[in-house]
């Protein structure tokens, strides 16, 4: 073992070797290469060593992340720094300890999620390769992989540490209130009541109000969760109100209508749990409420075509343009889009288009009497703006079955741990990520952002929370079933 001197004698001579590196690549190459090795080094040390570590600072990371696009313009790809190359590497480590453990847990890749995963990857496996850009199709499917690598399968592992699942929701929600101070920053500039204004304030961390709007929507419920949870500790109730305030008053700054819609629905859903209503009631409303949908849609839509109040500052105005279909921008370009969506699945109604394709091919498909001021035929406005949509139009429709089966599956699997467990943290755990999902499968009708990595990774993070307590809560009732056959 080395000794106390030995140790001190090493530190200095690594750091002056260190130094006179820096100071010969700077003076000589013009480049500060060598600064960022300890850091480098760092990363590998975390992913050998402490892998849920590195999961963590990529969460923390993932609201700051940058696209590549906003550094280098003109390349001809694009990705999120530091994010995506971080788990790419997680996505190759995860790849070997696969072959060295010769697979995971069963009861992680036997669950009834993992099995629909492999349906939905290997679908957008099977558009990839027959689509019109493979190359596009191709990358989409690698980042969907290292997502659900990263965020599902280690994902379960790192949150069976309750801890690691505060950790989670912190360090995202902490790394946001960053960017939230960011974007007020410049929405005083331009003075808070410019609702313009907040549709770029965010920019580059977020594209723009609406991902902004939908992330914030999709923290505030576990956010209120823990604020008024009295299984959580005085302090971390105070901070987690702390950063509620933030994220409500942002929510509101975003002026985004979408948002707040997707929070009203999800504040039903919890309304539905707490009042504890039984599936067939609700079923059947449900029902009755799309057939009379259907039933009454051209009344519906002359009722929806007298309205013409636009986007404004004025929060009830604002609010009121969310059914403007006659003259609002926003709103006619969305139509545009599901249009051309439509269209484009009426072609290739089986294999799609090509997972990631459809910005670069929807474009001759739209019609002139609905193209709007913003409309363009460049492939840099956005998708389908569906989440639904998207995978319909890309994949076909098997490909919108397998993301709705994964949908459904995880809602069901959710329910039944809460019906299941009778620990408070439990539910409340489980309750916060149903209603987290629930406002981020509303907005999914108006929006689609899984595409990056500010969605995906709270989206897989929460369901991997889901699966982890399914399994933790059946072995605790399989445990408690044995032990009382013993005592028998």
């Amino acid at each position: 073992m080395l000794g106390r001197r030995q140790k001190i004698i090493i530190f200095y001579c690594v750091s002056a070797l260190f130094l006179l590196l820096n100071i010969f690549f700077v003076v000589k190459r013009e480049t500060m290469i060598v600064a960022v090795l300890p850091l480098i080094l760092t990363i590998v040390f975390l992913a050998f060593c402490k892998l849920d570590w590195l999961l963590l600072l990529i969460t923390f990371c993932t609201p700051l992340s940058l696209p590549l696009s906003e550094l280098y313009p003109d390349l001809p790809f694009d990705m999120f720094l530091p994010t995506e190359p971080l788990l790419f590497g997680i996505l190759i480590l995860f790849l070997f300890k696969l072959i060295e453990t010769r697979g995971p847990d069963r009861q992680i890749t036997r669950h009834p999620v993992s099995l629909v995963i492999y349906f939905y990857l290997f679908w957008i496996l099977v558009t990839s390769l027959t689509s019109t850009m493979p190359v596009v199709s191709l990358k989409f499917l690698l980042s969907k992989i290292w997502f659900i690598a990263a965020f599902y399968f280690l994902g379960i592992y790192l949150f069976r540490d309750f801890k690691n699942i505060y950790r989670f929701v912190g360090l995202y929600s902490a790394a946001f209130i960053v960017v939230i101070l960011y974007a007020w920053s410049r929405h005083l500039g331009y003075g808070l009541s410019d609702e313009q204004a907040a549709h770029f304030v965010m920019n580059p961390f977020y594209k723009d109000h609406t991902s902004y709007g939908a992330m914030l929507a999709f923290f505030i419920p576990f956010l209120t969760g823990l604020s008024f949870s009295k299984q959580i500790k005085g302090s971390y109730r105070i901070i987690a109100f702390a950063g509620l305030l933030f994220f409500v008053a942002a929510l509101v700054l975003s002026y985004s209508r979408a948002a707040w819609l997707s929070l009203a629905i999800a504040l039903v859903i919890w309304l539905i749990f707490k009042l504890k209503i039984r599936f067939r009631p609700l079923f059947i409303t449900i029902i009755s409420l799309v057939a009379f949908t259907v039933l009454f849609q051209g009344q519906i839509l002359m009722f929806l075509e007298r309205n013409n109040k636009e986007s404004s500052a004025n929060l009830g105005t604002h609010l009121m343009s969310m059914t403007n279909i006659s003259s609002d921008a926003s709103n006619l370009e969305r139509i545009n889009r599901w249009n051309c969506a439509l269209r484009m699945f009426e072609q290739k109604p089986v294999f799609g288009w090509g997972p990631g394709t459809y910005m670069f091919n929807y474009a001759p498909f739209q019609l002139k009497r609905l193209r709007t001021i913003i409309s363009t035929n460049s492939a840099d406005k956005g998708n389908a703006h569906s989440e639904y949509l998207g995978p319909l139009v890309e994949s076909g429709f098997p490909g919108l079955i397998s993301f709705l089966l994964l949908l459904i599956i995880v809602y069901y699997v959710a329910v039944h741990v809460y019906m299941r467990t009778g620990k408070a943290e439990i539910k409340l755990i489980i309750l916060s990520c149903i209603i987290g999902l629930s406002t981020y499968c509303m907005h999914g009708f108006l929006n689609n952002f899984l595409d990056t990595d500010k969605a995906s990774v709270p989206f897989w993070g929460f369901i991997a929370i889901i699966v982890m307590l399914d399994i933790y809560t059946k072995n605790q009732l399989s445990e408690n079933s044995s032990e009382n056959k013993k005592q028998v």
